[in-house]
């Protein structure tokens, strides 16, 4: 199995391996661009913070100037308060063409009072229709909370505050793709989405509550990056971060469970109606 990993790797654009081994924030100035909003996407405080507004006339968007594959990608984000009802805010990994993979969070706001619902999904070369979604157990729009994707050979990870919600294994043996040749990029966005974000599309936009915002701090990312014409040291210097070879050990798996029992919402893979000839292979792994 190894072997295959570094086949794989060694066929792709050659790859150069950073690592930050402490939780240091990165400046947004640095490592991301705003691609659209008119404006309404801002870097503030000297880089350490970026804030995202949606209006009625547009929302706004921003992206890494760094492509990775594998690693474990931080980001702390404070969510649009009060009545969000019909917003989503993005946060996800991507590449790009037909065949695409991706990993994504996507916050769904709701009425005030109402709980926001965390919608997550992995698509393989163009294909999703994996979405679990959850319950926070805090408010999200309070303070910052740490989002975080872990991407090995082994497994895609999602983790609020350290804590596993999600776990979508490599199940390549049982023909399901997994994302592991394609460099993404992060991409994070703020948009209107009312015709079917909060209870399937009946709760509208209240545009009297815009400008919304979110924002964003404390970028870090652990991973292998992207850089053309380097030497590639992913499947060498990198397999000796922990990220790289991190399992769901018995500590996380108890988290997970704690999850999974008390705050998801949906899962694809306990949806029969969904899937009357039987579930996608990978909802069968233990």
């Amino acid at each position: 199995m190894a072997s295959l990993w570094s086949t794989n790797l060694a066929i792709l654009l050659l790859f150069v391996y950073l690592v930050s081994n402490s939780f240091v924030s990165a400046n947004f100035y640095n490592d991301f661009d705003i691609t659209w909003g008119d404006g309404r996407g801002k870097i503030l405080d000297n880089g350490n913070l970026l804030t995202l507004s949606l209006d009625k006339s547009s929302g706004s968007g921003f992206e890494s100037r760094n492509e990775y594959l594998f690693g474990k990608i931080d980001m702390q984000l404070k969510l649009v308060p009060g009545n969000s009802a019909g917003t989503v805010t993005a946060y996800y990994l991507s590449s790009t063409g037909t065949k695409w993979d991706e990993i994504d969070f996507e916050f769904l706001g709701n009425l005030s009072g109402d709980p926001y619902i965390l919608h997550t999904n992995v698509f393989t070369q163009g294909k999703g229709n994996r979405e679990q979604q959850f319950y926070l157990w805090f408010d999200p729009t309070a303070d910052f909370h740490t989002y975080s994707i872990l991407w090995n050979p082994q497994l895609i990870l999602f983790l609020v505050d350290e804590i596993p919600i999600r776990e979508f294994k490599n199940a390549e043996s049982k023909g399901v793709p997994f994302p592991n040749n394609q460099p993404m990029r992060i991409h994070s966005s703020l948009w209107n989405a009312d015709d079917w974000a909060t209870r399937g599309g009946l709760v509208k936009t209240d545009w009297s509550q815009a400008p919304f915002t979110a924002s964003y701090r404390n970028f870090n990312a652990q991973a292998c990056v992207a850089k053309p014409g380097s030497p590639s040291s992913c499947g060498g210097g990198g397999s000796t971060a922990s990220w790289w070879s991190e399992v769901v050990d018995s500590s996380k798996q108890e988290r997970l469970k704690w999850v999974q029992k008390n705050y998801m919402v949906y899962n694809y893979c306990s949806d029969s109606k969904r899937f009357p000839q039987g579930y996608p292979p990978e909802c069968n792994m233990g």
